[in-house]
């Protein structure tokens, strides 16, 4: 690693830790406590936090370590968090998640509290973690809302839209109560967190964090936490759109059941009532306005397309599963169990049967006719629906040799350990 040179009058960085060095257990006389804190180029504000989290140690008499985990600085924020006594970890991915993942890494404390180094969270102030973490709670999430949020500190479009919303899906999501799911001050036991395997390596770590908690069934908790305007002259790091993009976009991948599979459920139902209500004929719904034939064909074309969003939705939980990326379904398990590849072959030629009937005699009305015009309109619905079991029939067939494929390397694996 090539050494870095501190400004003049500045402590040597003696202690720098490379990034790439290997986490471990902690050391032979582990700490309670290590407050991590992230670091690029936090000059103004890095003196101050380490400080804090000092005064937080000495008060409490807990036997921990300040730890900054520099992302790449290049304005003496290393060195002016070394005259702090703070340790360093350097890190040369960039980004927030993997700053962290470092951090968390090189943690010698049985618990991590970590927050921003912009001085916008009370690094004295951290009792109520410690108090959650002692009782046994995995994760503890400070809550901006129910602490207190200093005028200015956090953009309106954040405060009304950007949080409540993303937290309202993760709640709904993943069944976490949490209210302030993007809070940047928490705390957690290292182990537990080392055990989730965390990959993301932006701001979306944030919503990782709490997501494979939950998927995992760790004991998480909130504690009320104020949030100050920062002491930072230039722009946050925090992009709002991107980064908000990112939070929902995990959020989405990481739920197969809302992103793929109540949707194509909703298609399928509602174009199973259109192509039902719509089959006998035209339905009048006020003088001058009747759903025929045009509707009948958008309710056929729902259904398909919802049994293909839905297949992509098993298919992706049970990706999700095989790879360890989301822990097992049951559910799934059960019905991919009951429906081998050769049983779903059977429903698919089944149903494609059904389809190829449909259009046969589609044909064979055409045929009575001289294959001229056709003016019952039955035909062309029998002909629609019996095309759209064909089309489903195929996207099944496929879909089971995809499920099959997805489960090989997971039988060598098992064979190779017998």
């Amino acid at each position: 690693m090539t050494a870095m040179t501190a400004p003049p009058g500045l402590p040597a960085m003696a202690d720098t830790l490379p990034s790439d060095r290997p986490a471990g257990p902690p050391t032979a006389s582990p700490l309670e406590l290590t407050i991590l804190m992230p670091c690029l180029n936090e000059a103004e504000t890095i003196s101050r936090c380490v400080a804090k989290a000092q005064s937080f140690l000495a008060r409490t008499g807990i036997a921990g370590e300040v730890l900054v985990a520099d992302n790449g600085s290049a304005d003496g924020s290393v060195a002016l968090a070394q005259r702090g006594s703070a340790r360093i970890v350097a890190v040369a991915e960039r980004g927030y998640g993997a700053a962290l993942r470092a951090g968390v890494a090189a943690a010698r404390g049985r618990f991590v509290v970590m927050g921003d180094a912009d001085d916008s969270y009370d690094f004295s102030r951290l009792d109520a973690f410690v108090a959650k973490l002692r009782d046994g709670c995995d994760l503890v999430i400070g809550n901006r809302f129910a602490g207190g949020i200093a005028p200015g500190a956090m953009p309106l479009l954040h405060h009304y839209l950007g949080n409540p919303v993303l937290s309202l899906l993760g709640r709904l999501f993943f069944r976490a109560k949490i209210a302030d799911f993007h809070c940047g001050l928490r705390g957690f036991r290292r182990d537990a967190m080392m055990g989730l395997d965390l990959r993301t390596s932006g701001m979306e770590f944030a919503s990782e964090m709490v997501v494979r908690a939950a998927l995992a069934g760790l004991t998480i908790a909130e504690v009320p936490t104020t949030l100050a305007v920062d002491g930072r002259s230039r722009p946050p790091h925090l992009r709002t759109w991107l980064d908000g993009w990112r939070h929902l976009r995990f959020l989405l991948m990481f739920s197969p059941r809302w992103l793929f599979l109540y949707p194509g459920l909703a298609l399928m139902i509602l174009g199973a009532i259109g192509t039902l209500v719509l089959f006998p004929g035209p339905l009048m719904i006020t003088a001058g306005f009747e759903l025929d034939e045009h509707t009948f064909l958008v309710a056929a074309i729902a259904i398909l397309v919802g049994v293909q969003v839905a297949g992509f939705g098993v298919i992706a939980r049970h990706f999700a599963a095989a790879y360890e990326l989301l822990p097992p379904s049951r559910p799934l398990t059960a019905l991919l169990s009951a429906i081998s590849l050769e049983r779903g072959l059977l429903i698919a030629v089944g149903i494609a049967c059904a389809g190829l009937a449909g259009v046969g005699w589609s044909l064979w009305q055409w045929a009575r006719v001289d294959f001229g015009p056709l003016t019952a309109p039955m035909v062309m619905r029998v002909l629609t629906f019996s095309l759209v079991l064909i089309a489903i029939a195929v996207q099944l067939a496929f879909s089971v040799f995809l499920l099959g494929i997805i489960d090989l390397p997971i039988r060598g694996k098992s064979s190779e350990e017998a």
